[in-house]
């Protein structure tokens, strides 16, 4: 007597606990030995089909053992039962259990794709094992459009793939018409009599008549087991399949493809469910984007209005500090000071500023406006652009002229279609003489709808406000010098000036850090949101993708039964909830653009600025739910116990 291929001492199955278990298998002892035709027989609810389920690694016993050529395969890890599964077992269900969404030739190739098969070999094997069956014009039909006998041996050709040592048939004919059944029936005694050991669970006699040996169950127990020797003769070993010698990286190359595909395919049969999948996502990529746009173009905004103050620019005010309610009382900076910091050797150049603001007239015209005193040298540090006439000289600050520089709001005010260029205007009820239009540009904290004229400071303080002190002083850094240094070199010289400190300072270089912090908070503040929205997308994820695994548990016990291991499952799934991910990542960025487009011709006042980083990082971010979110659903995919996901309809 040969040594058995397969072994089951004591095998017992319950299913429930407690009060409610029940025994479905009761101490199956039974030795299959290689090549025999063997017949499972038994009335509905007798364990027939749980015992093959348990033979072909899809179940596990309560209690018992059961070898497979000597080996124990209750000490074989999951992965392990997979490939036994996939090298060595080849199913043949009564359902016949194909992946709808495959035409028959990738039907017959997906185990060979677990086992690393190239897709070459792949294709050519499966081509030969339909043509053999008679599919050869079928190659490309899907299950649909195949009858219910043709669809039963695409499944014999599937479990012909890798070999199929052990063909178990699961009431093969069950489902089919008579001509059909006896047709499968005449392909299992022909692969029997090519080495295969054939197992066939079946409640029909005249199948069983065709096995050489009769297994018959009753409630759970074996009840006869007949051996027919005379008509069927010796047992012919199984041939020898050649192995596959793929290497491991093609094979786990080949096994992401198929992965990829499958999470394609189903992205694209499920279009509205993928759409609104992505929503959660597009909104929470979008929200990132365009608000960091946005704050980046205000940011630039800002920075431009400073740089607009000069570079390298110190202005020093009275007070504590901005906002200080005291300032106004405060009379210390005087023209001394400008001459001190003018002989220093950091020290470019230094204008004072004298404000006010009142009444401005030109004939029956009068509006209101900002009158600033200053020195020939202000023009340049805030860099204003003279558009006709000139502007005054040091020797004219010097001897307090009545004259003046407007810019172009206060032309368009009172010179409307004239050349302002020698006509007077009165301010405060003194004239002074126009010798300069500045152009139309915007400065930084100047709003542009007022009325600026500009006359020089010995003027303004002797002849119109009548006051000894200024309002501010500009200082502009000598090129080689640092702003810090500087700074430091005016605080000690103006304290010892005036005995205490009653100023404080403004640098360009201040406010740009102070705006670039603030713009720092902001892109905190604007982050912790996106992630709040990227993660209810994510939680929208999970949900869809355990609504997926639901839907796709037959699937993915297909797979299961012919071979696939928990990895490739959980890559299939993590895959579909990456790429949703992904692709609705690129979709908010898209959407972010296109709105950024928009507003420019919409609002041109409002300036988006995106930056690369931000996009790179967004889109990033999304593939990271993806792969947190679809962990979860992918796990439990990769989890289910085969028979159980089989069972699912």
């Amino acid at each position: 007597m040969s040594e058995a291929l397969l072994k089951l001492s004591g095998i017992r199955k319950s299913y429930g606990t407690g009060a409610t278990e029940v025994e479905v298998l009761h101490n199956i002892s039974l030795e299959i030995k290689r090549g025999e035709l063997v017949a499972i027989i038994g009335p509905s609810g007798s364990g027939k089909s749980t015992l093959m389920n348990i033979i072909g690694c899809l179940d596990t016993p309560t209690e018992g053992s059961y070898e497979v050529m000597g080996h124990n395969t209750f000490a074989l890890s999951p992965d392990a039962l997979a490939t036994l599964r996939r090298d060595f077992f080849g199913f043949i269900f009564q359902r016949y259990h194909l992946l709808g969404h495959l035409n028959a030739r990738e039907n017959v190739q997906v185990p060979a794709v677990y086992a690393g098969l190239s897709d070459k070999l792949r294709e050519m094997r499966a081509d030969e094992l339909l043509e053999k069956l008679g599919l050869g014009e079928r190659l490309t039909n899907k299950p649909s459009q195949l009858s219910g006998g043709q669809q039963q041996r695409v499944s014999i050709a599937r479990a012909l793939m890798n070999g199929g040592e052990i063909i178990l048939a699961d009431e093969p004919t069950g489902a089919l018409d008579s001509k059909s059944g006896a047709e499968v029936m005449e392909i299992l005694k022909a692969l029997n009599e090519q080495g295969h050991t054939i197992i066939i669970v079946t409640h029909d006699p005249k199948i069983a008549a065709h096995a050489r040996r009769v297994i018959t169950i009753r409630d759970g127990n074996i009840e006869s087991a007949v051996l027919n020797e005379a008509e069927h003769g010796s047992l012919k070993p199984q041939k020898e399949e050649p192995q596959n010698s793929s290497n491991q990286v093609r094979a786990y190359i080949d096994r992401l493809k198929e992965a990829f595909t499958m999470a394609m395919r189903a992205m694209v049969a499920n279009k509205m469910r993928s759409l609104l999948t992505m929503l959660g996502i597009i909104i929470g990529i979008m929200s990132v984007v365009c608000v960091v746009a946005l704050a980046r173009g205000a940011q630039n905004q800002v920075l431009s209005f400073i740089s607009s103050l000069g570079t390298n620019t110190i202005t020093i005010m009275p007070g504590q500090k901005m906002g200080d309610m005291r300032s106004g009382k405060i009379r210390s900076l005087t023209v001394k000071d400008m001459y001190a910091l003018r002989g220093q050797p950091y020290c470019d150049s230094a204008s004072p500023l004298v404000q006010t603001s009142g009444s401005i007239q030109r004939l029956n015209i009068e509006a209101s406006g900002t009158i600033m005193g200053v020195s020939e040298e202000y023009f340049q540090v805030h860099g204003m652009e003279i558009k006709k006439g000139r502007i005054f000289s040091q020797d004219e600050c010097a001897e307090s002229p009545q004259i003046a520089v407007i810019d172009n709001n206060t032309k368009n005010t009172f010179f409307k279609n004239e050349d302002p260029i020698g006509q007077k205007l009165l301010i405060k009820g003194k004239p002074v003489v126009i010798v300069g239009v500045l152009t139309d540009k915007e400065v930084a904290f100047m709003p542009s709808d007022n009325n600026y004229v500009y006359i020089p400071y010995t003027t303004l303080m002797s002849r119109i406000v009548k006051q000894n002190y200024i309002s501010s002083i500009t200082v502009r850094v000598r090129e080689g010098f640092s702003p810090a240094v500087a700074e430091a070199s005016i605080t000690a010289l103006l304290r010892l000036r005036h005995g205490r400190k009653d100023f404080f300072i403004q640098s360009s270089d201040s406010i740009q850090k102070s705006v670039n912090q603030t713009a720092g908070t902001f892109f905190l503040m604007i982050s912790a949101i996106a992630v709040i929205s990227l993660i209810v997308g994510g939680i929208g994820v999970m949900n869809i993708m355990l609504v997926s695994v639901t839907e796709r548990t037959r699937e993915i016990g297909i797979r299961m039964a012919v071979g696939a291991r928990r990895s490739d499952i959980m890559a299939q799934f993590l895959i579909e909830s990456i790429f949703v991910c992904v692709i609705g990542g690129f979709l908010g960025v898209l959407l972010s653009l296109g709105l950024g487009l928009v507003l420019l011709v919409l609002a041109p006042a409002v300036t988006l600025s995106f930056s690369l980083t931000s996009i790179i990082i967004a889109v990033v971010t999304s593939s990271a739910v993806g792969v947190v979110f679809g962990y979860m659903p992918a796990r439990a995919a990769a989890r289910l116990n085969p028979i159980d996901a089989l069972a699912r309809e």
